[in-house]
């Protein structure tokens, strides 16, 4: 059955547990968070000696997984096997390999609960296992959270924790981590067991304890260009520049064509209302004012014209350029110029 990380875990901790977990897909956050679970949780510490087994796919064939998942559990109602990096079975995705596996998909031992952990990829679904894997086991398939995703999902991790956040610190943490989970999740929980009796997280706790600036990151250089505040913006960049190694260029220019881009397709929408724009531009709502504001201080023109400019510093950033000796600095600052005249 194919089933969502919350719904396992959901299921989990009520003790309800399932012969076989097939855990695959993109986002390898969830695929640890559900194993590292039924590894601490399901067995106590004295029955974990005999009835836990903890193997990686590199060392191991469907077989071997096999032999361990049809033993019974000594002094212990279940027995646990977890195979990590299950990518690295040898025989995982030949025919003698899958029939073995699917025969014991279809016979389950009902003592034994079996993790499989397939990281960065899925089985192939035009293949007999990959096609019935989510009729025979509970079949988790991750996939990485878009750009857009991530704010709410931060907001939703914060608020599981019985905390609140301030927009801008969502937003802090959003432009500078990304959709990296496992990171985010370190973040924040290190803000949190800091927090000394407060119940929320701001923009002056995420600047302290993750080391991101409140008014010098790429979201209020995204502010100051969006008001064309030239001031804040080179003030900005010049701090990016004495700070290079916390602000590498690649992700700020990217985060700037991201910008740029919807803002284009924007001023193409044919419903410019704040609803019509969030559905259109697959936006918090909370940003469509950022947008709203850039359509009337940008051309069109000038919108493609800065798309344009943005791609060209991309390339130099990546040494495309030859021509150009040009370091990282120099580049965003000339960028930062552009964009703005």
């Amino acid at each position: 059955m194919s089933a969502t990380p919350e719904g396992v875990l959901a299921d989990l901790k009520q003790k309800k547990y399932a012969p076989v977990y097939f855990l695959q897909g993109d986002e390898t956050f969830y695929i640890d968070q559900i194993s590292n679970y039924i590894e601490d949780n399901v067995l106590t510490e004295a029955e974990k000696g005999f009835n836990q087994s903890v193997m990686y796919g590199r060392d191991v064939n469907v077989s071997t997984i096999l032999n361990s998942a049809r033993r019974f559990p000594m002094m212990s109602e279940k027995q646990v096997v977890i195979v990590k990096e299950a990518q690295n079975i040898s025989d995982l995705n030949r025919e003698d390999g899958s029939k073995m596996l699917m025969d014991y998909l279809n016979n389950p031992v009902p003592s034994t609960i079996l993790v499989f952990c397939h990281k960065n990829k899925s089985l192939d679904k035009r293949k007999a296992l990959g096609k019935n894997l989510s009729k025979l086991a509970i079949t988790v398939t991750t996939k990485k959270l878009y750009d857009n995703q991530v704010p709410a999902w931060i907001d939703g991790y914060i608020k599981s924790k019985g905390l609140a956040a301030s927009q801008k610190a969502i937003l802090m943490l959003s432009e500078a981590i990304g959709n990296n989970l496992e990171r985010l999740t370190n973040e924040i929980n290190k803000v949190a067991i800091n927090l000394d009796g407060s119940k929320e997280i701001d923009e002056h706790l995420i600047q302290k304890y993750v080391g991101i600036s409140k008014d010098y990151n790429v979201f209020e250089l995204q502010k100051a260009l969006i008001l064309k505040d030239v001031i804040k913006a080179n003030k900005i960049v010049n701090y990016f520049e004495a700070n290079a190694s916390k602000n590498p260029i690649i992700p700020i220019v990217a985060n700037l064509f991201s910008f740029y881009s919807k803002l284009l397709m924007a001023l193409h929408s044919k419903d410019k209302s704040p609803k019509g724009l969030a559905s259109t531009l697959k936006i918090n709502p909370y940003f469509v004012q950022d947008y709203t504001t850039a359509m009337s201080k940008y051309s069109l023109m000038q919108v493609v014209n800065n798309i344009h400019h943005i791609k060209v510093a991309d390339l130099k950033s990546k040494g495309v350029d030859h021509n150009s000796t040009n370091n990282s600095g120099q580049i965003l600052k000339e960028l930062v110029f552009k964009l703005l005249h």
